[in-house]
C-alpha cells in the first residue's frame, strides 16, 4: 500500500507542478478508546455485532446509545468512519428484539433512498433475529408498504415519504406509531437552510401525531462534526437534546495538501480548469496504484474527470484506463456493490464520483481522496476527506481550488481551514414561507389548537391568523378553538422540502417521463429554454418552460457547454430590523423585496470556461422577499479612500461580487442559494449601498449569519480581493459566474479602497 510521502513525491515530481501547493497540513493519528458493552445491550445483539467484528464499542458509540436508551435525545457527532451507527442500532434493536408492544418501533430518517437500503443491508447481515427491518419509499412495492405497517419494528425512509405519505395517512400507521420509540435522523448536518427548515416542520409534525397515540419517541441524531451540535439538534426537533463529540474511534494519520491550479498560459485572466487539474491528479495516483476518490459537483464532471483521466493513462499501460470509473446518479443496488467491491479488492483504482458517494456507497481502504472545489463546509470537506483511511491507515487528501473567490482564499489561507471549528448548521423554522404550509399539512393531519404553538415555534399564532384570513384554514370554536384544513387539495402539495415553495415539474420530452422537481424561485434561471440542467447528476437540455402549468420539457444530452442566466435586477428595502454604525459606514439587517427579471443566457465552454455566445430571453419578472445583510457608505467616505466617482459602480459591483463568494466562510450556504445587488445611489438609503440577500422567501438565515460575523466575512474578502494575481479582476476574485450584467463594470483596485474604508472602523 503506497504511503502518504510517497505520494506526495508522485504529485509533486516534475518542474511543471512547482507552486502549486500552497500548503501541507499534517494530521496526527487518534489511538482507539474502547469502552464496554452497556448492560441492558440484549445479549443476542451483543453477540451479532461481536460475530461481525465489533469487538467492544468505542467510548462515544456506548455514551450515545446508553442515553438514548434512558430515553434522553442525542446528537453524536464525530468524524466519518466514526461507527455512528452502532449508536442508534444498540438501543433500536434491543427495543425490537421485545417485538412492537413490548420493547418498541425504531422510524430510522436518512436524506436519500441510498443510504436507507445500504443501512438496510447491514441490518440484515447481521440477522438479529425477531427484527423486522425494511425501507418505506417510493420504491417500495405495495404488497411491501402493507408489510411494513403490519409488521416492521425498525422502518427506514426519507422526509419526503415522511411529509407526502406516512403522516398525511397516520391512522394507517396507528400500531407502529403508537409503539415508537426511537426516531433516527441520520446524516442530519445536511439539513441546512431551506430544505432543513422545511425538515425541522416535518418532525414537529410527526412528534405530535405520535403524542395522538400516546407515544413520545427518543431522538437519535447522527452528524458530521458540526459546531454546536446540540443547537442544530435542537432546532430541528424542537427538543432539548445532548450531544457526544468526543470521538473514541481510532484514525490513521493523514497529509492534507491545498493545491492552486496555475494561471492558463493563453493571457493569465483564467486559471486551469480544476477538472483538468483534478484528472491529472487522479492519472497519477492510479498510475501509483493507490485507491483515490475525486468528488466533484456533477455527473457531467464526474465524467469529464474520468476520461480526461483514462486518456492520460491510455499512453501509460493499456490496462489502466480500465481501472477508472466514474460514479453515476440513480445506480442501482447490485451496481453500488460492484463498485463497492472493486474499490475494495483493487480491480478499480480510480472513481471520479459526485458528492451523492458521500452517502451511497461504503468503501474503506482508500489510499487518497481528492476535492475538486471547496464543497461548500469545513464539515463537507471532513465528511469527503474522511472517505480515505477509513480502516485507520495513513492516507492523503487534497483540495483543488476551482477559480472561484472563496477557493482562491481558502488555499493560500490554511488558517481559515486547519485548526477551525466547522460552522454551524444554519437553518430557521420560524420562517413563515416554511412554517405556513406545514400547519396547512398539520392541520389536515389533526385540527390545530393554540397549544401548538408550543410545538411548531413562537410565529404561529401570527401564521395561522394570515392562513386564516387566505381561508385556507377555518376556525371552530367549541370547548376549545381549533383550526381546520379548508381545501380538497392534499396541503401537502404546498410544501416542497428540498425547494421553496411553487413547484415546476422536469419532464422529459417523448416519453412524459417526470424526472422530478425545481422550485419555481430558480427555474427562471436554471430551467429556462436552451438551458443546461444537471439534476441528480443527470445533464439534461430544457427545450421549453411553461410557468403557468408549472412544466419544463427536458431532453436528455451532454453538450459541450454549460448555460448561466442574465438578470436584471432591482431591490426594495421593507424593513431595517437592526443596524451598527461602523463610523461614517453603516451595516444593516432587514427585509427586502427583490424584482428580477432573466433576460438571457450565456454558454460558456465546459473545460475552458470561454464564453461562446449570448442567448437573448422573454420570461416575466418575479418578487422575491426575503431578508438581506447591506452596508452603505457616504459619498465623503468613497472620496477619502480614492475612489472616483467614474470608478465607484464598478468599485461597489466587484465589492458585491466577491462579498457573495465569500460568504459561505461564514455561513454554511453555496453562492447560489444567495445573491445581490449594487448601487452607488440607492434610493431607500440614499448611499452607496451593497446588498447580499438569501435567494429564499422569507430568507434562509444566510444573511443573518453574514451580519453577525460581518468583520471575520467582509476582511477575509478585502483580502481575497487584493491578494488575487490578476490585474484587473478575475473568476478568482471579482467575477461571478451568474452576475446578471456579464461582469460590467468591475474595478478591483477600487473594491479594495471601498472594503478598506468600510473595515477602517469596523467593531
Amino acid at each position: 500500500m503506497p504511503r502518504p510521502n510517497d505520494l506526495l513525491d508522485v504529485l509533486l515530481s516534475g518542474p511543471h507542478r512547482s507552486g502549486r501547493v500552497t500548503h501541507i497540513e499534517s494530521i496526527p493519528a487518534r489511538a482507539a478508546s474502547p469502552a464496554a458493552w452497556p448492560g441492558w445491550v440484549d445479549p443476542v445483539v451483543r453477540e451479532r455485532f461481536m460475530t461481525a467484528g465489533i469487538v467492544a464499542p468505542w467510548t462515544h458509540q456506548a455514551q450515545a446509545a446508553s442515553l438514548a436508551w434512558s430515553g434522553r435525545s442525542v446528537v453524536v457527532a464525530t468524524g466519518t468512519a466514526s461507527g455512528k451507527s452502532l449508536a442508534y442500532q444498540l438501543p433500536a434493536l434491543t427495543a425490537a428484539r421485545s417485538g412492537r408492544r413490548t420493547g418498541g418501533t425504531t422510524l430510522y430518517i436518512s436524506p436519500t433512498k441510498a443510504l436507507a437500503a445500504d443501512q438496510l443491508r447491514s441490518l440484515d447481515e447481521l440477522g438479529v433475529p425477531d427484527v423486522i427491518a425494511t425501507t418505506y419509499d417510493g420504491d417500495t412495492l405495495v404488497e411491501l408498504r402493507d408489510v411494513a405497517r403490519a409488521h416492521a419494528t425498525y422502518l427506514l425512509t426519507n422526509p419526503d415519504m415522511l411529509h407526502h405519505s406516512m403522516l398525511p395517512a397516520h391512522h394507517r400507521w396507528a400500531g407502529f406509531l403508537r409503539s415508537l420509540r426511537f426516531v433516527v435522523v441520520d446524516e442530519c448536518h445536511g439539513y441546512r437552510g431551506v430544505f432543513g427548515s422545511h425538515v425541522a416542520q416535518v418532525l414537529r409534525r410527526l412528534r405530535r401525531v405520535c403524542e395522538l397515540y400516546g407515544a413520545a419517541p427518543t431522538f437519535v441524531l447522527a452528524s458530521a462534526t458540526t459546531a454546536d451540535p446540540a443547537r442544530t439538534a435542537e432546532l430541528l426537533t424542537g427538543l432539548p437534546v445532548e450531544p457526544v463529540t468526543a470521538d473514541g474511534s481510532p484514525s490513521g494519520s493523514k497529509t492534507f495538501l491545498l493545491w492552486e491550479p496555475p494561471l492558463s498560459a493563453d493571457n493569465g485572466t483564467r486559471r486551469r480548469s480544476v477538472l483538468a487539474e483534478t484528472a491529472d491528479l487522479l492519472a497519477d495516483l492510479v498510475v501509483a496504484d493507490a485507491r483515490t476518490v475525486a468528488f466533484v459537483r456533477s455527473r457531467r464532471a464526474a465524467e469529464t474527470v474520468a476520461g480526461l483521466a483514462r486518456d492520460a493513462l491510455e499512453p501509460v499501460d493499456g490496462s489502466l484506463p480500465g481501472r477508472v470509473a466514474s460514479y453515476r446518479a440513480g445506480y442501482l443496488a447490485y451496481e453500488r456493490r460492484g463498485l463497492e467491491t472493486a474499490l475494495n479488492d483493487g480491480s478499480l483504482v480510480g472513481l471520479a464520483a459526485t458528492t451523492a458517494l458521500e452517502l451511497g456507497v461504503d468503501v474503506s481502504g482508500l489510499d487518497a481522496v481528492l476535492i475538486a472545489g471547496w464543497p461548500g463546509t469545513r464539515a463537507s470537506l471532513w465528511q469527503q476527506s474522511g472517505r480515505a483511511g477509513r480502516a485507520g491507515q495513513d492516507c492523503l487528501a487534497v483540495l483543488l481550488a476551482s477559480d472561484d473567490p472563496l477557493d482562491s482564499y481558502l488555499v493560500q489561507h490554511p488558517e481559515a481551514i486547519f485548526g477551525q471549528p466547522v460552522e454551524a448548521t444554519v437553518l430557521d423554522p420560524d420562517n413563515p414561507y416554511v412554517l405556513a404550509p406545514h400547519l396547512c399539512a398539520a392541520a389536515a393531519e389533526r385540527p390545530l389548537s393554540s397549544a401548538d404553538a408550543a410545538i411548531f415555534g413562537p410565529s404561529t399564532d401570527d401564521v395561522m391568523a394570515t392562513l386564516e384570513h387566505r381561508r385556507l384554514l377555518r376556525r371552530r370554536v367549541k370547548a376549545e378553538t381549533t383550526w381546520h384544513w379548508t381545501k380538497r387539495e392534499r396541503p401537502t402539495e404546498l410544501a416542497d422540502l428540498r425547494g421553496s415553495g411553487g413547484l415546476v415539474s422536469l419532464v422529459e420530452l417523448g416519453t412524459g417521463r417526470v424526472l422530478g422537481t425545481v422550485d419555481e424561485v430558480r427555474a427562471h434561471s436554471t430551467a429556462h429554454p436552451g438551458a443546461v440542467y444537471v439534476h441528480q447528476g443527470e445533464t439534461y437540455l430544457i427545450d421549453g418552460l411553461d410557468l403557468d402549468d408549472g412544466v419544463a420539457m427536458a431532453i436528455a444530452g451532454a453538450p459541450e457547454y454549460t448555460t448561466t442566466a442574465r438578470t436584471v435586477s432591482t431591490l426594495h428595502v421593507l424593513e431595517e430590523s437592526t443596524s451598527v454604525d461602523w463610523g461614517d459606514a453603516r451595516l444593516s439587517l432587514g427585509s427586502v423585496e427583490v424584482s428580477s427579471q432573466v433576460v438571457s443566457y450565456l454558454k460558456r465552454a465546459l473545460r475552458s470556461g470561454e464564453v461562446l455566445g449570448e442567448v437573448p430571453l422573454d420570461l416575466p419578472e418575479r418578487r422575491l422577499r426575503t431578508r438581506s445583510v447591506w452596508w452603505t457608505l457616504p459619498a465623503s467616505a468613497i472620496t477619502a479612500a480614492g475612489v472616483s466617482e467614474a470608478d465607484a459602480p464598478g468599485a461597489a459591483h466587484a465589492a458585491e461580487h466577491a462579498s457573495i463568494g465569500m460568504l459561505p466562510l461564514v455561513a454554511s450556504c453555496d453562492r447560489w442559494d444567495i445573491g445581490g445587488l449594487s448601487t452607488v445611489l440607492h434610493p431607500d438609503t440614499g448611499l452607496l449601498t451593497v446588498f447580499v440577500h438569501d435567494g429564499h422567501p422569507g430568507g434562509a438565515g444566510f444573511a443573518e449569519r453574514g451580519y453577525h460575523a460581518a468583520h471575520e466575512w467582509l476582511a477575509a474578502t478585502r483580502t481575497a480581493v487584493a491578494t488575487c494575481p490578476c490585474r484587473d479582476g478575475c473568476p478568482s476574485c471579482v467575477q461571478s459566474p451568474k452576475c446578471g450584467n456579464g461582469n460590467e463594470p468591475l474595478q478591483k483596485a477600487g473594491a479594495v479602497r471601498l472594503l478598506d474604508a468600510l473595515l477602517a472602523q469596523a467593531r
